[in-house]
């Protein structure tokens, strides 16, 4: 009598790792959120996760097959993954990030603002932008809403900096972050300073 088929139904942890011997085919829904995610680093975290996956499909002798879950099949970074591998998809996000100067060709912060009111965030963050005095190369953006701007009741906003040189960097938070400490509202709104974020959100 042979054996019943199994199905396992999990999150990404799966891909950590895991001996699964008789594992043949893998299915991976909504990688829509990968191929045009805010965050610079979603199309990095997704390549990683489906070359993950596929050497999870088909250990051994027993051949493996990989299903993905897309509205976009012609995205340049999901046809750069499969026609060439990490290597490609590698060198395809390392260009659009110089072409962005973001990270690795980018020093960046990021200030993170959230208060129950709107209103004190959005003041918080603008008395913080009107304190930096950092000089050029260093650039900052406006005060923006957040990726999620609203998490846990609290709505959410954040100010970008970045600098092709680290050490400018540096310096302009060096002098910033105490100032930002003495404002009124750094007492009101919970507040924190990302250098090299690992996302925006």
């Amino acid at each position: 009598m042979g054996e019943a088929a199994g199905i396992l139904v999990g999150t990404q942890m799966l891909t950590k790792g895991h001996d699964l011997p008789r594992l043949t085919l893998v299915c991976v829904v909504g990688i829509d959120e990968g191929l045009f995610s805010a965050d610079f680093r979603a199309g990095e975290k997704l390549s990683q996760l489906l070359i993950q996956v596929a050497g999870r499909a088909g250990r051994a002798a027993l051949p493996g097959e990989v299903l993905l879950q897309t509205h976009h099949p012609e995205h340049p970074l999901l046809n750069t993954l499969l026609a060439g591998g990490y290597p490609a998809a590698a060198a395809l996000e390392l260009a659009q990030r110089e072409a962005a100067q973001f990270p690795p060709f980018a020093a960046m912060a990021l200030l993170r603002a959230e208060a129950h009111h709107e209103s004190e965030m959005q003041a918080f963050l603008r008395e913080a932008h009107e304190l930096f005095a950092g000089a050029a190369p260093v650039a900052i953006s406006a005060p923006v809403p957040a990726p999620m701007p609203r998490r846990a009741g609290r709505a959410r906003g954040q100010l970008l900096l970045s600098s092709p040189q680290r050490g400018p960097l540096q310096a302009a938070l060096g002098d910033w972050l105490p100032r930002i400490g003495e404002l009124k509202l750094a007492r009101k709104v919970r507040w924190s300073l990302d250098v090299d974020p690992m996302d925006l959100y």
